[in-house]
């Protein structure tokens, strides 16, 4: 038997700002809620992959502090180096932009950051070979 990642769940310190923060910026929607010890608990996925993997937002969390070098993220993958350049342009509207755009060696290629209402990092990128068009990439030639 081989183990699947199916969801990641977190407690937050501030359901909604959480919920909107997702849909805004990772195109997620709410497809299932429900009480849990007392509290309303979110599950939330890209469309169409509901049945895949999926964020559990759940309230009673603290924020989390993470040093600006701190480069632990959740990973959003992109199409294009312009999808990146907009999602940053809108986080720099919000003060939610801790990466400005840059480009890295690969694997890493394009990517920004944002500080989700938790305090979590969140990675948005195109190039890397994982998620939308990576197929279509080949890693340099040494």
């Amino acid at each position: 038997m081989r183990p699947t990642l199916t969801h990641l769940a977190l407690h937050v310190p501030d359901l909604e700002a959480c919920v909107e923060f997702y849909r805004r910026f990772c195109g997620m929607r709410v497809f299932h809620e429900r009480t849990g010890k007392g509290a309303r608990i979110v599950w939330m996925a890209e469309p169409g992959r509901e049945h895949e993997f999926v964020f559990v937002l759940m309230p009673g969390g603290h924020l989390r502090n993470l040093a600006e070098n701190d480069y632990s993220h959740f990973g959003f993958a992109l199409e294009s180096r312009e999808q990146v350049d907009a999602i940053a342009a809108e986080a720099r509207t919000t003060g939610c932009l801790i990466w400005e755009p840059r480009d890295e060696p690969y694997p890493v290629g394009y990517y920004c950051g944002l500080r989700d209402p938790a305090g979590n990092y969140v990675e948005f990128s195109h190039g890397q070979p994982l998620g939308p068009g990576s197929e279509n990439l080949s890693p340099p030639r040494p």
